[in-house]
């Protein structure tokens, strides 16, 4: 009796032994939960949408971590957006944040992101306080990388006189800063400043007083189906000189909207637009050319935009950086949201389908003129200007 419980007891002794040797090596490790506020309703909804379809056709594991995803409605408001990044932040406890559509309550999310110190994917442009850019990552194009490109084509062109029409808040102060920043240093003029809230229907009275103005030509501030208001306004009023659009206008919803108004209309835009007439050396081609199939397989020919696309990066970034962050620790850790954010400032030329990113500890816009592009409106279709 006494060997047999001896031969048990050493038999269990080993397979606590081996279940410790083995355990840690077949346990499955934590998900890495993604907290995404957008906004899917509201003036932001032409933005949100697509953004919220491409969570369709992204994966849903990198570096063998699953990812959980959480995504939240904010209709484009400030308040909203803090409110739901809290509640992804406190009680979903998330490693990642995302959002949001639209540059106020993306601002919003920032702030956010820096009290808790959770590593946060910017979808929309957005100005930096100082010292308050450490866990915000920007994937948009910055606004005077695109700006440099319309004010060089305002140039070839002949313009001298500019007329501005945009949001009357951060976006559009946004680019009356950049215009006197450097569209003036060029010997652009801004003889009109206008705006209009995001929300309204009319914007006859600023149109009036812009087409009073006479400029050579006009730039509009604005982003989604309402940047369709002033272009259909100014149309209508007989204004016949070129009309400049920002990336954030860049929507099928616009020319849908505008149409015969949008014919002729330029922007500046991601490359994503164009990927499969990219060249073949483009670092941007491959993933532009594969989201541009996933999407469209899924939602329909021609229905790619660039804010999708921005979705869609962030996960291209992840997949970069999140197996670099993984070797120092597990996600739902404070050590893992630092790795990552260290592993984003570090790893280079990171592809994706809007851009090449770049970032670093004093720059977290991190694209360069690899991410932008000139189109048009002709026919009722996008086209390229050389």
């Amino acid at each position: 009796m006494t060997i047999c419980r001896r031969g048990i007891s050493r038999l269990l002794a080993g397979s606590a032994f081996m279940f410790a040797l083995c355990g840690p090596a077949l346990a499955e490790p934590p998900p890495l939960r993604i907290g995404v506020t957008i906004s899917t309703t509201g003036q932001g909804a032409a933005l949100g949408i697509p953004e919220r379809n491409t969570l369709e056709v992204v994966g849903r594991d990198i570096g063998g971590v699953k990812l959980e995803i959480i995504q939240l409605d904010d209709a484009g408001d400030p308040t909203n957006a803090t409110t739901n990044a809290r509640r992804l932040a406190t009680e979903d406890k998330v490693d990642v944040l995302v959002g949001s559509s639209v540059t106020p309550a993306t601002m919003a999310v920032s702030n956010v992101a820096f009290e808790t110190e959770i590593p946060h994917f910017a979808l929309s442009p957005m100005p930096f306080q100082p010292g308050r850019d450490t866990w915000t990552f920007v994937m948009p194009q910055p606004v005077p990388l695109m700006a440099g490109v319309l004010f060089g084509h305002m140039k070839t062109k002949g313009v001298k006189t500019v007329g501005i029409i945009g949001f009357s808040d951060s976006w559009g102060d946004l680019w009356v800063k950049e215009f006197k920043a450097s569209g003036e240093p060029t010997g652009l003029k801004m003889v009109a400043d206008e705006r209009y809230a995001r929300a309204d229907t009319s914007v006859a009275g600023q149109v009036l007083k812009l087409v009073s103005a006479k400029p050579d030509a006009v730039l509009v501030g604005a982003s989604g189906t309402a940047a369709a208001l002033p272009v259909i306004a100014l149309r209508q009023r007989g204004y016949g000189g070129p009309i400049y659009q920002t990336h954030a206008a860049v929507t099928r919803d616009f020319i849908r909207i505008a149409g015969k108004a949008a014919e002729g209309v330029i922007f500046a835009s991601g490359p994503v637009i164009a990927a499969a007439r990219q060249p073949e050396g483009s670092l941007t081609k491959a993933a532009g050319v594969a989201y541009t199939a996933a999407y469209e397989a899924k939602f329909g020919a021609g229905t790619v935009n660039q804010f999708g696309a921005h979705m869609f990066d962030v996960f291209e970034l992840l997949k970069r950086a999140v197996p670099v962050a993984l070797t120092q620790a597990e996600p739902g850790s404070s050590a893992f949201r630092a790795a990552l954010r260290n592993a984003l400032e570090r790893e280079k030329d990171m592809a994706a389908s809007q851009a090449v990113y770049n970032y670093g500890p004093g720059n977290h816009y991190g694209v360069d003129e690899r991410g932008r592009i000139l189109i048009t409106v002709k026919d009722g279709d996008w086209a390229l200007i050389d």
